[in-house]
């Protein structure tokens, strides 16, 4: 709102502090609620990818589903037994070396899902201070960001019924952390 001018801009969406990438915003206020329901009603596709280590014995893709809850500390959550209110499809986008590049696609939207599907399933997402154990607190590093980039939503407009598709141009490279426009490594 500073850097624009705008008061009437707001997120329409939240990402979490670690991961990097698209965030949606609203400028009226009179079309917002319908835009926030693209949210709220799972009508909206996002597309995340991460950087973690090689997970060979699963065949993918993949859809994780799971029961997950609220944890201690207050911040983190853990899968429990019980009826799944969680699913995320993974596809493997590059699989040179020990690291793969995940593309993620959430079914519902649960506080830190990504990165809880993942850690369980034995590959936590590079650089991730949460999971699958709280690392000691730290302020942010700069020098080694969590590998999780949210990088496209699509939807049909509420308005006008267009399909509408956005791409953020950063993009996860494991050696330097996220930079715009660069390739990952192999």
């Amino acid at each position: 709102q500073r850097r624009t001018g705008n008061a009437d801009l707001e997120p329409l969406h939240r990402i979490d502090r670690g991961t990097a990438g698209l965030v949606l915003f609203s400028q009226d206020p009179a079309s917002r609620s319908r835009y926030q329901a693209l949210f709220r009603e799972q009508r909206i596709e996002k597309r995340y990818q991460a950087l973690a280590p090689a997970l060979p014995a699963i065949d993918f893709p993949y859809t994780r589903r799971s029961r997950i809850v609220r944890a201690e500390p207050f911040f983190r959550m853990d899968e429990v037994p019980g009826e799944p209110n969680s699913a995320t499809r993974i596809e493997v986008l590059d699989r040179s070396g020990p690291i793969w590049r995940y593309a993620l696609t959430p079914i519902s939207g649960r506080k830190h899902q990504l990165r809880v599907h993942l850690a369980a399933l034995g590959a936590a997402i590079l650089n991730d201070p949460y999971y699958p154990s709280l690392r000691e607190p730290r302020p942010d590093d700069p020098e080694r960001p969590m590998q999780l980039l949210a990088q496209a939503l699509r939807f049909a407009d509420p308005i006008d019924g267009s399909d509408r598709h956005f791409e953020t141009r950063l993009s996860l490279a494991e050696a330097g952390g996220i930079a715009p426009n660069s390739p990952l490594p192999g």
